[in-house]
């Protein structure tokens, strides 16, 4: 998947894959619905290292309920962050722009540089999951009525670069994102309290639903990211599974991973040396103490 996090992982679990336990791995590009849907469906592919799963739960209950599929584990340790945020600056200066109704109380703060005659919220691009959370809470909130628009920023880059470039200019901004993130380990952002608190079943059954009729304010409960894995691979490779079953990462961590590809302009293979070669302490555990030096043998062919 295109995102910092699910390349590196993908990358690692690939390498591990092949050189701890002799599988024959390959990587695909996917993303969340499409890759969840298509191993429920056709059993492939075997993997999803990163797997979102707050998006669509019951597919996956279901899918796991009926022996389809298996969740290895949780590939985030904390879970993941999803909401909408604003800078820390601005927090600091108008404390009530903590909760939402500070927002709404506050919409001429937050004019959209394209149309100064309305506010923007910055939603999720185009084709991302988010997408239909952040539309149907852009509506629960009655946003559009206090004079806001749901931007679409075209892509995760155009996201990412528009709360950089807000954050590094001391200007507003108000929008959706998540961790661990690069950009949420280095600058301080504040998630805004919708005074709704979580509530998982409407999250599950309205907020993440592109034909809820009558959404109502929630909170992004925490997101599961689990590795979700076939049936048929847990089966032909339960020593597979043990691996990925213990693989995991801390949010603290990943934020501090994701700011060095960052500032390293890393992909997800580079990311992948790095951590092999900076991190055994972590990664030994995850493996058989005899594919270790298999490991680093092949490192040292790179």
């Amino acid at each position: 998947m295109n995102w910092n996090s699910a390349t590196f992982i993908a990358h690692l679990d690939r390498f591990i894959l092949e050189h701890a336990y002799g599988c024959d791995a390959r990587l695909v590009a996917g993303d969340t619905m499409p890759t969840g849907t298509s191993m429920i469906e056709k059993g492939e592919p075997d993997v999803a290292p990163e797997l979102w799963s707050n998006s669509f739960r019951d597919a996956i209950d279901t899918g796991v309920a009926e022996g389809w599929l298996v969740l290895a584990g949780k590939v985030f340790s904390d879970s993941g962050e999803e909401g909408f945020w604003v800078p820390g600056y601005m927090v600091a200066e108008r404390p009530e722009l903590a909760t939402i109704q500070g927002e709404i109380e506050h919409a001429g703060l937050f004019r959209s540089p394209e149309d100064p005659s309305v506010s923007l919220l910055m939603g999720c691009p185009s084709g991302w999951n988010c997408q239909i959370s952040a539309e149907n809470l852009f509506r629960a909130l009655k946003l559009e009525e206090a004079g806001f628009e749901l931007g679409d920023p075209g892509s995760g880059a155009g996201l990412a670069g528009s709360l950089a470039k807000a954050y590094e200019r001391g200007e507003s901004w108000f929008g959706y994102y998540w961790a661990p993130t690069a950009l949420l380990g280095k600058y301080d952002m504040v998630k805004v309290d919708f005074g709704s608190g979580a509530d998982v079943e409407e999250f599950q059954s309205c907020t993440t639903q592109p034909d809820c009729p009558d959404p109502k304010p929630t909170m992004y409960p925490p997101s599961p990211v689990h590795t979700l894995v076939t049936a048929d691979l847990a089966e032909r490779s339960p020593t597979a599974i043990a691996y990925l079953s213990s693989r995991s990462f801390s949010n603290s961590f990943l934020n501090a991973m994701l700011a060095w590809m960052e500032e390293n302009q890393a992909d997800g293979e580079t990311a992948m040396v790095h951590f092999l070669s900076d991190f055994g302490d972590m990664w030994r555990l995850w493996v058989p103490d005899d594919a270790s030096p298999r490991i680093v043998a092949a490192l040292a062919e790179l």
